[in-house]
């Protein structure tokens, strides 16, 4: 692999800056057309960049296919309603508990499932993310498979995070330095050695470069960060399921990161708000929007297999 090939700089920084400028501006202009509504969805949009991200990390940066990761996502988010239940509303407290929570699960089942490859890899971090599922459905004291509902959202300071519009605000600066950190860690040498184990891992052994210990310490990191999207979901929908650690979640955000585009910085957020807006969009016109998305992403897959980010790399930008 060239030196050229390992590095992704993402858009470049006008484009960044304009983007910003409309995210920030968004709901403003919302609320002046009378759809406040839809600054939640974009909420929601932005919390999802952020969990699908970190399964690109792995799966397209480390080419390990997790299909467990929404157990992380689960772990942050019922860390935030456990505590809320003890009487912690605090998110400097239960936010970093939350990403703790989950990378110290993440760090466990790396540990066993990183010395297995292909199926057995993929099937080890399914059953761990399945035990979690169950074992939340069989805690009645946390609400079992009804959930656990939030009293209210987290407080952060002097910030009122029960509106709608400071709540998004929050999750858009998360949203920043969470893809922020993304970038430097896939630019940094233990992004350079995942990507080459991807590639080649026996050279990379040969070399005598660390291998298990570079997959282990970026699946621990993309457990945190998707305990931290977990956190931010307890708070959006003021309440958590054990829905959230179902193998289908898995699924779905290894669909936005394949729509997005598997090992491009920006792919886990273009596939996220890709699939999501889809889903509000065709919803709205047939109760089958199933299968109207499901041609979609069938055509992506033959006329992009390189995902959103491959389109917008054809037009000069390397995501």
């Amino acid at each position: 692999m060239s030196s050229s090939s390992l590095h992704h700089r993402g858009p470049g920084p006008w484009l960044l800056l304009a983007l910003l400028a409309l995210l920030i501006a968004l709901p403003w202009g919302l609320k002046a057309l009378g759809m406040e509504f839809y600054t939640g969805v974009a909420t929601r949009l932005m919390i999802f960049a952020i969990a699908a991200s970190s399964l690109n990390l792995i799966l397209g940066f480390g080419g390990m296919v997790s299909f467990g990761h929404a157990a992380f996502v689960g772990l942050g988010a019922y860390t935030v309603g456990i505590l809320m239940d003890a009487g912690v509303r605090e998110a400097w407290i239960a936010w970093p508990a939350a990403m703790l929570v989950s990378g110290l699960a993440a760090a466990l089942i790396g540990a066993v499932s990183l010395r297995t490859r292909g199926v057995y890899f993929i099937m080890i971090t399914l059953a761990f993310a399945q035990m979690f599922y169950y074992l939340m459905v069989s805690l009645k004291a946390y609400g079992g498979e009804d959930g656990l509902p939030l009293a209210q959202r987290s407080s952060l300071g002097g910030l009122d995070l029960q509106g709608d519009e400071s709540f998004y605000y929050v999750v858009l600066a998360l949203a920043a330095l969470a893809m922020w950190v993304m970038q430097r860690v896939v630019n940094s040498p233990l992004g350079w050695l995942l990507q080459g184990a991807k590639e080649n891992e026996q050279r990379m052994l040969a070399v005598g470069a660390p291998v298990f210990a570079v997959r282990w310490q970026a699946f621990v990191l993309a457990g945190a960060l998707a305990g931290l999207a977990g956190a931010l979901l307890a708070n959006l929908n003021g309440m958590v399921s054990p829905h959230v650690m179902h193998w289908s979640q898995s699924g779905q955000l290894m669909i936005m990161v394949i729509l997005g585009g598997a090992g491009t910085l920006w792919g886990g957020a273009l596939g996220a708000a890709a699939l999501l807006l889809l889903e509000e969009l065709l919803a709205g016109y047939t109760m089958h929007w199933q299968m109207g998305l499901g041609l979609l992403l069938l055509m992506v897959v033959l006329f992009a297999p390189r995902g959103l980010a491959g389109l917008a790399k054809r037009g000069g930008t390397k995501p």
